[in-house]
């Protein structure tokens, strides 16, 4: 693929301060004056960043159908961000900041989803994307990829940039053919200074190489992602020797230095650690993917000794990233004196009124969309037992995840094999009503953005997954009284840390020990073989070695879809028209204490 016209962005910003100098009027003086040392020029400046927005402009949940809101009272939304955005520009100076990001963009939330496949921006004048318009009005200056930036196929991100008034970098995203970069790697961006001497900022942006994984079907033959660190040991040393004075890299990139698809790739998936401690010459680098928040982190070079800064701000606009540079004028050249960082929270401001009311018509298309009615069912369901007991609700997701993999695997060479699927309780509150059902009621039995996978397990391993699973119930003695309020949670394990497994029938006896619950272990009505192989649909998250459960991380991958699960099961149920748990669901699993059920 060409080289996106962007490649080589230069955006300037004017500042301009006039210095007036006063001349003494006595000889003595003045020759005094002239032997004290100058004052060093100085120059500070701000780089702004967010990341893992995943498509949320308001502060709203749309599979709740209402204002966001979590334990810790966090608030989302580019709308949040806008206003601290502005607040920094009004305190530092508009052109003494620079707004950047570190991807996650375009996939996540209805509102994004709606227009890249209800209504589509790659459509004969179609629409502008939600997150393009909001970041055009805030002022980004550049972005780099995300992983799920390729969710939804490379023509939609190709529209999506075209949309963007600022780059979408990606050093490490080269085309297949020509393995020269398919996006543009850098921007460099200039800041007038009060001395006369600009300041040239560079920003790198680096992608994730699991793309290659996760987004196989959208990028295989077109697309190649080699690894960070190699890519930023050839750009970097590029961009000083253009003259950058600052280099910022904007990471699509965990700091841990772990990967969650084991040995499929000879790259490390978190790697902006690793990029600072091996790539000399980086001042800051903004880090996203991971999810977590890191208001500043220090990582020495090993190669200069130097200290770079990282800084990760919380997913979907919760927080906002301030690098603060103070620089001195030294031999000819701007240098960083000190560089920091710190994160703001979004919760302690008001939405901007300019960007909802950018986006009040499409936010009112997404939620009359989430209203819409997608099929019935028979009856109601409820998760407000699913911890405990075996409820038909839980056994929907998981006959999505275990049709929808068995169709994935149809006429390769693991499409004899049985296919199992584990699912949790993610809400004690999610419920399906008798009659009709609406997308926020069947996008509401899965919040989290997992996307599904197909694991090749034996039996043996299962039956060890299971035992570990089953350490989330307290350990009661037979006989003694049981409260469900206290039955469960057991060494702090949440709710979504425990898995059911669809597909084979087997009993937790509570009773005894952790290590030793699983009794009665069948699959089709015999005692499942310790040597048997099996397909588990299991989400990324299980897969990728959340929450530890034995064996599933290290095992085969066969096939791995990029569509959000919940997203799945909205189709699934559209396809049906009707959902009736007489059809799939079934009493498999159940508590028992000395082999006498527990409810």
């Amino acid at each position: 693929m060409p080289l996106n016209r962007r490649t080589f962005l230069e955006s300037s910003a004017a500042l301009g301060a006039g210095a007036a100098l006063t001349a003494g009027t006595a000889a003595p003086a003045a020759a005094a004056q002239e032997r004290r040392p100058k004052p060093a020029k100085r120059y500070s400046f701000t780089v702004m960043g967010t990341t893992d927005l995943h498509g949320n402009v308001f502060n709203w949940d749309y599979f709740t159908d209402k204002e966001f809101d979590d334990k810790a009272h966090n608030d989302v939304g580019l709308a949040k961000i806008s206003t601290l955005v502005n607040r920094v520009r009004a305190e530092r100076g508009r052109r003494n900041t620079l707004l950047i990001d570190a991807g996650d963009t375009i996939q996540g939330t209805q509102l994004s989803y709606y227009y890249a496949k209800i209504d589509p921006i790659t459509q004969a004048g179609g629409p502008v994307h939600p997150m393009a318009q909001a970041m055009n009005a805030i002022g980004y200056d550049a972005a780099a990829l995300g992983n799920h930036e390729f969710n939804y196929g490379i023509p939609v991100l190709r529209k999506f940039e075209e949309q963007c008034d600022f780059p979408l970098l990606g050093a490490n995203a080269l085309d297949a053919r020509t393995l020269r970069p398919a996006f543009p790697p850098y921007s460099i961006h200039r800041l007038r200074t009060p001395h006369g001497k600009d300041v040239r900022v560079a920003v790198l942006g680096l992608t994730n190489p699991g793309i290659a994984i996760w987004d196989k079907a959208n990028v295989t033959g077109k697309m190649v992602f080699p690894g960070l660190e190699e890519q930023a040991a050839k750009w970097v040393p590029k961009l000083r020797s253009m003259g950058a004075d600052v280099v910022v890299v904007s990471a699509h990139s965990g700091s841990s230095g772990t990967s969650s698809w084991g040995d499929q790739l000879p790259h490390v998936e978190n790697a902006a650690g690793l990029v600072a401690e091996q790539v000399p010459g980086i001042d800051a680098i903004l880090v996203g993917h991971a999810h977590t928040e890191i208001p500043e982190y220090r990582i020495a070079n090993k190669e200069t000794g130097k200290e770079v800064v990282l800084s990760e701000p919380l997913k979907w606009g919760q927080r906002l990233t301030l690098f603060d540079f103070d620089l001195v004028w030294e031999k000819g050249r701007w240098t960083v004196e000190k560089a920091a960082a710190q994160v703001l929270n979004s919760n302690t401001v008001e939405e901007d009124p300019e960007i909802t009311g950018l986006l009040a018509d499409e936010h009112r298309k997404v939620v009359a969309y989430v209203n819409t009615v997608i099929g019935t069912s028979t009856t109601a369901m409820t998760t407000a037992d699913a911890p405990w007991k075996d409820e038909p609700i839980i056994d929907l997701i998981n006959v999505v995840q275990a049709e929808t993999v068995k169709a994935a695997l149809a006429g390769g060479p693991h499409a004899a094999l049985p296919v199992l699927s584990q699912a949790s309780c993610f809400s004690r509150t999610a419920r399906i009503p008798a009659g009709e059902i609406t997308i926020k009621d069947a996008a509401g039995l899965y919040p989290f953005e997992n996307t599904l996978e197909a694991r090749l397990m034996t039996g043996a391993q299962l039956k060890e997954y299971l035992e570990y699973s089953a350490k989330y119930y307290v350990q009661t003695p037979a006989g003694a009284p049981v409260d469900t309020a206290k039955l469960t949670n057991a060494d702090n394990t949440p709710d979504y840390n425990y898995d059911a497994v669809y597909g084979l029938a087997y009993e937790i006896d509570i009773a005894k020990p952790v290590g030793q619950r699983i009794t009665g272990l069948t699959f089709e009505g015999k005692p499942l073989d310790p040597a048997a192989k099996f397909v588990l649909a299991v989400n990324n998250y299980r897969a990728s070695g959340g929450g530890a459960f034995p064996h599933v991380a290290k095992a085969e991958q066969l096939w791995a879809n990029s569509d959000e699960i919940r997203n799945t099961i909205i189709q699934w149920v559209q396809a049906k028209g009707t959902v009736d748990p007489a059809q799939f669901a079934s009493v498999d699993w159940k508590l028992t204490r000395d082999g006498v059920p527990v409810l």
